[in-house]
């Protein structure tokens, strides 16, 4: 099943984690919405620089460390999505004990490993 999916700390940068989970998502047939500091386009896909009120989003996948995710907490929750996933580096046992307090679930993996393994 395709999953409508926030990349949260996307970069234009085409070394970067995020924008290779931005491409190899768009590949998986997935659609991509993505956040970052700075607008651009990868593959795409348009990076937004200010939060918008995204609509069904089913994950959130997480490249921000934890102490930037502080300032999106309310944000991220409010979108109300199915899960987050925490790339390594994001790990953040405060954020998730306010998701699963808002019944929102989440994963400590990586993106790109249950893409390429079937798993996400």
């Amino acid at each position: 099943m395709k999953k409508k999916t926030l990349v949260f700390g996307a970069s234009l940068k085409p070394m970067r984690y995020s924008n290779i989970a931005i491409n190899r998502l768009s590949k998986f047939g997935h659609e991509v919405k993505a956040f970052g500091l700075r607008a651009g386009n990868v593959n795409g896909v348009t990076i937004d620089t200010e939060l918008k009120q995204y609509e069904a989003i089913d994950t959130v996948t997480l490249y921000l460390n934890p102490k930037r995710q502080q300032a999106y907490y309310d944000y991220i929750i409010d979108l109300n999505p199915n899960r987050v996933i925490f790339n390594p580096g994001t790990e953040n046992t405060e954020f998730y004990t306010l998701l699963l307090q808002n019944n929102i679930d989440y994963e400590v993996a990586c993106t790109l490993v249950l893409l390429g393994t079937g798993q996400y």
